[in-house]
Formats: structure tokens, sequence, C-alpha cells
């Protein structure tokens, strides 16, 4: 399946990463998603019970990062992956950008990717 949602560069404020400053005082994140699925039968509808709904996807995304704390990009990402896996979404591509890694020197970010599926 090719046809998919985006939602790109959604900006969140949460309390994850491995320094204990960095639970405490949180900072940005910057997170994109693409959501697969079967769009035909939407399409030929027109009815937004057959496709997915990204506002419901967005505030699932909110949702995990103002309840739940990583240590871990990766764990974040597939924990909002395995989240959005489900209904009409076959799989789900996570991308979640730190502008504000403890890195030494000049950066605009780190970048960790994911991708998950469904099980066949």
């Amino acid at each position: 399946m090719n046809d998919k949602i985006l939602l790109q560069n959604m900006m969140f404020y949460g309390y994850h990463g491995v320094y204990e400053y960095e639970r405490e005082q949180g900072q940005k994140f910057y997170v994109d998603v693409e959501l697969y699925m079967d769009s035909k039968q939407a399409c030929d509808t027109d009815d937004l019970q057959q496709t997915v709904d990204y506002v419901a996807a967005y505030f699932q995304i909110k949702t995990i990062f103002e309840t739940k704390k990583f240590n871990l990009m990766e764990a974040l990402a597939d924990h909002i992956g395995k989240t959005l896996l489900q209904g009409l979404i076959s799989k789900v591509v996570v991308r979640v950008r730190k502008p504000g890694a403890p890195l030494p020197g000049e950066f605009d970010y780190v970048q960790f990717e994911t991708t998950v599926c469904r099980e066949i």
C-alpha cells in the first residue's frame, strides 16, 4: 500500500532523555509520522469513517508526550508507532527530532526513525 497520510513537524514539549535534567526541565521535540493505509474506500465514498482520522492521531501522540517519560528517543518513537498501528493503518513511520540533545558541538538536531508494521 502506497497511500499515506503525513503529519509533519509537529512540536511537543516533553520530559524525555537519559539525563535527569532533561526529564526535569523538559525540551521541545519535533515529530513526523507517516500513516500507511488503503484509501480506496475513502476515495470512493468521501466518508471520514473510511479513512484515518489524523486529528485523532495527533491527539494520541500529544497524549503520549504529556503523560509518559522515556529515556530514549528509540523507545518513544516505537511507542508512538505501536499506538498508532490500529484500524485501517497497516504501517507507521515515526521520526522524532531532538534539537536540544546534549551534544558538545553545533548541530540542528538528532533524529531517530522507526517503522512499525502489522504482523502478517
